[in-house]
């Protein structure tokens, strides 16, 4: 439509390859947009749907369903769209609000089989009265109890377990239960239709609920499941007076031409004319509407081919089992679907798209499909494509010479639809897995929406199972959808839609990627620009931490400048095993998916563990220390070490930075880009207990201190935090503790440090209550200030001819100049 294109008006090729024309330039467009998200993919080799090997493929894959007996063609109501002027699969359902009709309708008995009153009237509601000149039966429950009730000198029959609602909706302020019965005893009672001249037989089915209505449900074989199957089982007409476009046929006059939702208000009106309309209301409720058009769908019978999910039912759902579910509730939703649902409707009335490959005999009318015509057809199809169907006549498609197998005929004609998209993409694991030398069947995850438990992961398993008798996958991820702040779906009306390409080109595709990664996609996930510039926070965290990293690096050679683990201090030695402790905890969490785990433990060890820590009081010793100073080696040793892990952790997630810090990092005998290097390797020496519980409990006072200083700040006893001293006051165990930890001034970044053993609280000292037994007092430190290092101490001259530096620096910078 939007390309000005009348499929009724143009050739059927041309139609289908302006089709092509169509889903190309998409293709085309999703690929750069995936690209410029940082996604991996064989982007110049990609599988398409409509290629003609896949086509080939998925003809095979219909001929083998066929070959067992999965595939017959029925009369059955399906969904269908008149706008489209086709079949559609549950799949291509979408549910939205609808204001529909809500009616209370009489149907008066001509049989009661002795139960019924003969001027009584059975009560029906319906939210669909076009569906009424299409009625065969009334269905009742064969266990519910009903009752005869007299309301201003008529009697209707309604469920007893409902009487009180109808009688409500219906203002019958003062009624009588004349008697009561169980559903079973009216079986096959006879009622009149209220405008057309025929019979309505009271039939029983096990689908009548007491959730609404009167608990007796009008019936129209022609346009309902339930109402379709009860009808069989009673021999009842199947009428479905529609045609495709969703209008009335001469079947069901005067209304003959109608649209049917439009028809609604003439069916109200014809019960009027015939004292049968017992109420009329509006009312809004969930109404399915097709996935392309947006318009409401009716259920209608039509001939169509289907796929015989009884056929291999039980195996689909062994097949659920021997299956993955991420998350685990996914097993329960795509069991219950498969265990519950119906034959697939695979057949549509449309021109693009795969062709069902049957052919029928002129001179019999029955169908041929066999080895023989489809090896034929997938061979056509996989050289010329898909349109040959559309192009050549039916005996030339068929085998040279070939003849009916059930009547010898010569002449065939083709077959006029087209197979379901989801049969489409449900043979993807063939049409790919197959064809792809690099891969093997099955797959390893299939991904996608919670939606495609009817859709895609649905029909994959279908067709899989009754080809192969597995499923197709070893896992399968859902995800949930995006919403706004406030929980709402995305909606241009609501003007809360996020364009993520505006995102990307103002904060760049990596914090988009940060964003996702960020959250728990097993359910909803709310984004908003606020949300998104959150993300840009963290990441400038994250980014900071590597450029820290690497700013350090630049006179560091690994081959030549490491120090063995034995030599590390033991700061260094407690950062190596917080990382290994990071390493773990984000491998495991991305075996098993759970992305928001990587992203929260990489950004709170960059955050905690780095910055607010290690950085902190690695700094002395990197920008002060002699370049050679085996100390300040030893700390670069390490962070070539953390660089080098957080690079390979972080590039699925941060594809770009990545890429980025991996062009500063990288060696001549490394590979070219950071996703093709090796996962880092696990390391048990790293990891010690002891120096663990050591340094926790340093890090402790460390916070009792830093405290202090604040507190001191805040008085003007100091500026920055190297003008102190404190004074640190320890009981016997936290003495014993710190006695043994070389180093505190530079782990508490202070200029000089003074512990006492004193177990007694101190009068003016800080204290925590989780770290008992430690109290710090603060006071200017005494001595000059290194001007080099800033550090307050006694050897710094205060003799203005002389350099004012500590000893440290004196002897740093004469080996500089030296």
């Amino acid at each position: 439509k939007n390309m000005g294109i009348d499929r009724h008006r143009t050739d059927i090729v041309e139609f289908r390859r302006h089709c092509r024309d169509y889903a190309l330039k998409y293709v085309d467009l999703q690929r750069e947009q995936f690209k410029r998200l940082g996604v991996r993919g064989d982007w110049y080799n990609p599988y398409l749907t409509l290629k003609p090997e896949f086509e080939a493929i998925q003809v095979k894959v219909f001929g083998e369903m066929a070959k067992k007996g999965y595939i017959y063609k029925g009369l059955k109501p399906v969904y269908w769209c008149g706008d489209c002027e086709t079949a559609l699969a549950e799949a291509e359902i979408e549910y939205g609000e609808k204001t529909s009709p809500s009616i209370y309708v009489k149907f008066p008995v001509q049989d009661g089989k002795g139960v019924l009153p003969p001027d009584s009237f059975i009560v029906i509601w319906t939210t669909t009265p076009w569906t009424l000149p299409a009625n065969m039966g009334i269905a009742v429950h064969p266990e519910f109890e009903y009752v005869v009730v007299s309301v201003n000198k008529e009697k209707y029959i309604v469920a007893k377990g409902l009487l009180e609602e109808v009688a409500g909706k219906l203002d019958w302020s003062d009624y009588e239960i004349l008697s009561e019965f169980k559903g079973e005893e009216i079986d096959r009672a006879v009622c009149r239709h209220p405008f057309i001249d025929r019979e309505s037989l009271v039939v029983l089915g096990d689908h009548v609920s007491l959730e609404a209505g009167t608990g007796c449900v009008h019936t129209a074989p022609g346009h309902g499941e339930d109402d379709f199957y009860v009808g069989r089982e009673y021999g009842l007409q199947v009428l479905s007076p529609v045609d495709d476009q969703g209008r009335f046929t001469d079947e069901a006059q005067p209304f003959t031409g109608l649209y049917v939702h439009d028809a609604n208000q003439q069916v109200i009106e014809k019960l009027q004319e015939n004292n049968a309309l017992l109420n009329a209301s509006q009312l809004q409720h969930q109404y399915p509407f097709c996935w392309r058009c947006k318009h409401p769908i009716i259920y209608r019978a039509t001939e169509q081919w289907f796929a015989s999910i009884d056929g291999f039912r039980q195996e689909a759902l062994q097949a659920i089992d021997r299956v993955e579910w991420i998350p685990s509730w996914g097993r329960d939703r795509i069991y219950n679907m498969v265990r519950d649902r119906g034959d697939w409707c695979i057949s549509r009335q449309r021109t693009w798209g795969v062709p069902i490959p049957i052919f029928y005999c002129q001179s019999c009318g029955e169908p041929i499909i066999n080895d023989e015509t489809i090896q034929r057809i997938s061979d056509l199809f996989a050289e010329h494509g898909s349109d040959i169907w559309f192009i050549k006549k039916a005996n030339d498609l068929l085998p040279p010479g070939y003849t009916c197998e059930h009547c010898g005929g010569r002449q065939f004609s083709k077959e006029t639809d087209t197979m379901d998209v989801w049969f489409d993409s449900g043979s993807s694991h063939m049409g790919v897995l197959e064809t792809y030398p690099e891969l093997r069947w099955p797959a390893d995850m299939y991904l996608e929406g919670s939606d495609q438990h009817r859709g895609w992961f649905n029909s994959s398993l279908s067709t899989a199972v009754a080809v192969r008798g597995t499923a197709p996958y070893r896992q399968v991820l859902t995800h949930g959808f995006v919403v706004d702040e406030q929980g709402r779906k995305m909606s241009k009306s609501l003007g809360n839609v996020v364009d993520p390409l505006k995102m990307i080109n103002e904060l760049g595709a990596d914090i988009l990627r940060l964003w996702i990664a960020s959250a728990d996609y097993r359910t909803d996930v709310s984004v908003s620009e606020n949300i998104i510039r959150q993300s840009a926070e963290a990441y400038r965290k994250i980014r900071n931490t590597c450029r820290f990293i690497l700013g350090n690096l630049y006179d560091f050679d690994y081959e030549k400048d490491q120090v063995p683990y034995e030599k590390l201090s033991e700061l260094d030695r407690w950062a190596l095993m917080k990382a290994e402790k990071l390493l773990r905890r984000v491998t495991k969490a991305y075996r098993e998916y759970e992305f928001h785990i990587v992203f929260h433990s990489i950004h709170n060890f960059c955050t905690v563990d780095l910055s607010n820590i290690y950085f902190d009081i690695l700094k002395d010793t990197l920008y002060c220390s002699h370049p050679d100073d085996q100390r300040r080696k030893g700390a670069q040793t390490v962070l070539y070490k953390l660089i080098n892990d957080l690079v390979i952790m972080l590039t699925p997630i941060l594809a770009f930075t990545t890429e980025e810090i991996w062009s500063f990092l990288r060696r001549d005998d490394q590979p070219q880009s950071v996703q093709l290097l090796s996962w880092p390797e696990e390391n048990d020496l790293y990891l010690d207990d002891a120096l663990e519980q050591h340094m926790d409990k340093v890090l402790q006072v460390r916070e009792v201190v830093t405290k202090a200083l604040e507190e001191a700040r805040s008085r003007k006893i100091i500026g920055h935090s190297l003008a102190s001293k404190v004074i640190v006051y320890a009981n016997d165990e936290w003495y014993k503790l710190l006695q043994g930890t070389p180093g505190l001034e530079k782990i508490f970044i202070v200029s000089q440090l003074e512990l006492v053993n004193s177990n007694q609280a101190v009068e003016n000292g800080t204290n925590l209550e989780n770290v008992d037994g430690i109290w710090v007092t603060v006071e200017p430190a005494q001595g000059g200030k290194c001007e080099r290092c800033w550090i307050i101490d006694s050897s710094v001259s205060t003799e203005e001819e002389q350099p004012a530096l500590c000893s440290r620096c004196s002897t740093v910078v004469e080996a500089l100049d030296s």
